[in-house]
């Protein structure tokens, strides 16, 4: 099975890196935010993460599986992602006890690992080169590590730090900008600037749907998770089928 799997044929399996892309990026990192603070706060919290990890493993195999790039399939993937990674990284500390700060420094690590071995492999840490199954499998390594990494990190900013849900979107959109701008102003590596941000809006997206969310006394405006959730997932759904119909995210050659 996993010999037919690394054999495959495939096409480039990722999207164009355009705006729509970093909105629906920004969107599912919030999505996972505020779904996940919904589900273990609402059910048993056990049920909730093995809820989130079944579905996890269902979006990520079926966008492992297909054979070319499919907005529906790959955004579903990514959301599922958020959701259960922000899961994953609450279970340190909520479930175990370890302090933000060692948990962001774990996740740190064990991204910059996954990209080093990625690189060795493949000598290329490029998305525009994901076209075979080992390099799928290290671009959604990747991913999955950058989430779990963001929302340690958005965690440990607003609440070790204490700076606050707000002040940490704040910070994090900052951080998000910067390398944008140091690519289209100044050429910075392309690899290095994509990587930087994507890691980025983890945090950024997830500070904003906290402070949406989580009621005043814990420093939020009090919308509630479950409304943000609803809301959030309306904005990506619209932003998806978009995409579907306009193929936007789509070069006309690889089309």
């Amino acid at each position: 099975m996993f010999k037919k799997y690394f054999n495959r044929n495939i096409t480039k399996k990722v999207p164009e890196v355009i705006v729509i892309f970093w909105i629906i990026k920004l969107l599912t990192t919030a999505f996972g935010e505020s779904t996940s603070d919904y589900l273990v706060h609402t059910i048993d919290p056990v049920v909730a993460v093995l809820l989130g990890a079944v579905f996890f493993f269902f979006a990520l195999g079926m966008q492992l599986w297909v054979r070319r790039y499919i907005a529906w399939v790959y955004w579903l993937a990514v959301a599922m992602i958020a959701v259960f990674g922000t899961m994953v990284a609450d279970v340190l500390h909520v479930g175990m006890g370890v302090p933000y700060l060692y948990s962001t420094t774990f996740f740190a690590v064990s991204l910059l690992l996954i990209l080093l071995l990625w690189y060795s492999v493949e000598k290329t840490l490029s998305i525009h080169s994901i076209m075979t199954p080992r390099r799928e499998l290290f671009y959604w390594a990747t991913v999955c590590a950058t989430f779990a990494l963001g929302t340690a990190a958005g965690d440990m900013t607003a609440v070790t730090f204490n700076l606050g849900y707000f002040t940490s979107g704040v910070l994090f959109a900052v951080l998000f900008a910067l390398p944008i701008i140091a690519y289209k102003i100044f050429h910075v590596n392309e690899v290095f600037t994509f990587w930087f941000a994507y890691i980025m809006t983890r945090p950024f997206g997830a500070s904003f749907a906290d402070w949406f969310g989580r009621p005043p006394d814990m420093g939020g405006i009090g919308l509630g998770t479950g409304k943000t959730s609803i809301v959030l997932g309306i904005f990506i759904i619209f932003f998806i089928v978009y995409l579907v119909i306009s193929h936007k995210d789509i070069k006309k050659n690889n089309s």
